[in-house]
């Protein structure tokens, strides 16, 4: 068996799930015990206009969307031999593309051939290159021939068994290393019962490893996991919703407690600076019914990372870790401006008019209680002096905001763009709150909300 067939055989692997498979969530499966993890799926045309950063900060290899700074993938060595970049695509050029760039920074590339949303298959994506063998397998050689890391594809199996053989041995012949089989249907759900006979019989007949997945609603211990891969005569097995239930599942030695497996993501997600709304999605996939508890609908209101993290008094810590990052000048959202990738700038309307601009930053962790918010409490001044309230201008350019405060006929801005209105206004009000002298200087600069 040559190297990169090897590299998929005897092995658990967690699978491509959308919106989990990020950064922390691959690091903690490895960390349990994992052999291989795979990326959310990740379309191309997105990979394509993004541009690659090396985070020191982070030690982490970033690719961001320079329209507003979004990371659309983010990686680090830890992972590098064993993470594999789920693609969405139905060209081969852009796939091939897409590939050459990141090659460098993964263990190999898969083609999504089973997801059967919407977006995916309206696109040509997904699913629907089953139904356009031709298309996939020119998209699956076009990446064989190019790439100098593994290539495979995930799918799901068809109606008929010997025509679900057919497709795969025709795949097969693209040079792919392995193939991943859901046992479902692309109109089949979780509730149906998985085709692991399906699999068994396509194993049987192609000579690359064989992926069997779609097992986790009869897989519920790290010994369930061997049970599924026998039964299906597989070469591997990829999980997916039990891995997001509970990542212990890969834990040889028996599941862990769901509260030590928030915490031990938790903690990665802070030191991998993950976005609160995607650490938010993974966490309420663990907790499921417990949102409903009072814990549960305490966290379901939480809006910052650091909200999320005082529910597992991890808050001080992620305090601590986000300063420590904007005090190292971490690439992240304050240094994201409209065109900051474009060797000619445009120049922006916000600069031409008298505006007394402050290098500073809404750091939202800074401010743990909403009375002390630059808004409130240049609110609150206002209303001590019986003072005309301020009134704020924002303007949008390429996804990012700015803001403008006009306070006793002055205006103000913080040099810093922000990803959403809201928080560009309290940008505003605090570099006005900050050249009024309403708020301590010194504490600002210790914890990176001003930069001098």
């Amino acid at each position: 068996m040559n190297k990169n067939k090897e590299m998929y055989s005897n092995k658990i692997i967690m699978a491509p799930m959308v919106r989990v498979g990020t950064l922390p969530m691959r690091l903690l499966a490895l960390e349990y015990g994992a052999d291989l993890v795979y990326s959310e799926e990740l379309i191309d045309w997105k990979f394509l206009k993004s541009v690659r950063i090396i985070n020191h900060t982070l030690g982490t290899i970033d690719y961001i969307d320079p329209s507003d700074g979004t990371v659309i993938f983010r990686t680090c060595e830890k992972e590098k031999s064993k993470v594999i970049v789920q693609l969405g695509t139905c060209d081969p050029e852009r796939a091939v593309s897409v590939a050459k760039m990141i090659e460098n920074d993964i263990a190999g590339i898969d083609l999504n051939m089973g997801c059967p949303k919407e977006f995916s298959l309206k696109g040509g994506m997904g699913a629907a290159l089953l139904t356009n063998p031709h298309k996939a397998k020119n998209i699956l050689k076009s990446l064989v021939e190019n790439v100098n890391i593994p290539v495979t594809c995930k799918i799901r199996v068809l109606e008929g068994v010997q025509d679900t053989i057919e497709l795969v041995k025709e795949l097969e012949t693209t040079g792919i290393s392995a193939i991943g089989i859901h046992g479902r249907t692309k109109t089949e759900r979780p509730q149906h019962v998985n085709r692991n006979q399906t699999i068994k019989k396509i194993a049987h007949n192609i000579n690359i490893p064989v992926i069997a997945n779609g097992g986790s609603r009869e897989i519920h211990k790290h010994e369930d996991i061997i049970k599924f891969k026998e039964l299906c005569g597989a070469s591997s097995v990829m999980i997916a919703r039990a891995a997001e239930a509970n990542c212990s599942i890969f834990c040889e030695n028996g599941m862990k407690e769901l509260d030590d497996v928030i915490v031990d993501y938790l903690k990665l997600a802070i030191e991998y600076d993950n976005s609160p709304s995607n650490t938010k999605y993974c966490v309420q996939n663990m907790l499921k019914e417990l949102q409903e508890t009072p814990r549960g609908k305490k966290f379901l209101e939480c809006t910052t990372l650091e909200q999320i993290c005082a529910i597992w008094n991890l808050g001080e810590y992620c305090r601590r870790k986000q300063i420590e990052f904007h005090s190292k000048g971490m690439l992240g959202r304050r240094e994201v401006c409209p065109d900051m990738f474009s060797p000619n700038p445009k120049k922006l309307r916000i600069e031409e008019d008298n505006v007394v601009a402050v290098k500073c930053a809404f750091i939202r962790v800074n401010f743990t209680n909403d009375c002390e918010l630059p808004k409130s409490r240049l609110i609150a001044y206002c209303n001590k002096l019986k003072l005309k309230r301020p009134t704020y201008v924002t303007i949008c350019e390429d996804k990012l905001f700015r803001s403008i405060v006009t306070f006793q006929g002055k205006k103000y801005t913080a040099n810093y763009w922000e990803k959403n209105k809201r928080f560009a206004e309290q940008g505003a009000a605090l570099a006005c709150i900050y050249s009024l002298g309403l708020i301590d200087k010194d504490e600002l600069v210790k914890n990176g909300s001003i930069l001098e």
